[in-house]
């Protein structure tokens, strides 16, 4: 038996899906060799950290947005912010460690399904 599920509904779901992902994705990491000896020496700017706190941000926004913006600002809303996220997403993936590109292949299928389901949102308000 299936239950239909409004679009604004599954769009926020997914964005919780992706947020988590990226979020288990670096604690996933905490257990391997060396891992935190690197993050601890690492030096980053205030730009950086600022950078990587937008990246987090637009799928925690994303929640929120895609359950109360009107449909055609929904769709675009969705879009950009799938392809920033992707963006994202590609620029820490520096190593190519099989845990990394299993997290990307899990983000990779949701953003395919949000820009399904978000263009599936009626054109007119």
């Amino acid at each position: 038996m299936s239950y239909p599920i409004q679009a604004r509904t599954l769009l926020s779901t997914l964005w919780i899906f992706v947020l988590f992902n990226m979020l288990l994705r670096d604690l996933h990491e905490f257990p391997t060799e060396g891992y935190i000896e690197t993050l601890m020496s690492l030096k980053l700017s205030e730009e950086a950290m600022l950078f990587y706190a937008f990246l987090v941000e637009i799928p925690i926004a994303m929640v929120v947005l895609s359950r109360i913006l009107a449909p055609m600002v929904n769709r675009w809303a969705n879009v950009l912010a799938v392809v920033v996220s992707v963006l994202g997403v590609l620029y820490t993936l520096p190593t190519g460690h099989l845990d990394e590109i299993f997290f990307a292949i899990a983000n990779g299928l949701a953003f395919v399904f949000i820009i399904r389901t978000a263009w599936s949102l009626p054109q007119a308000s």
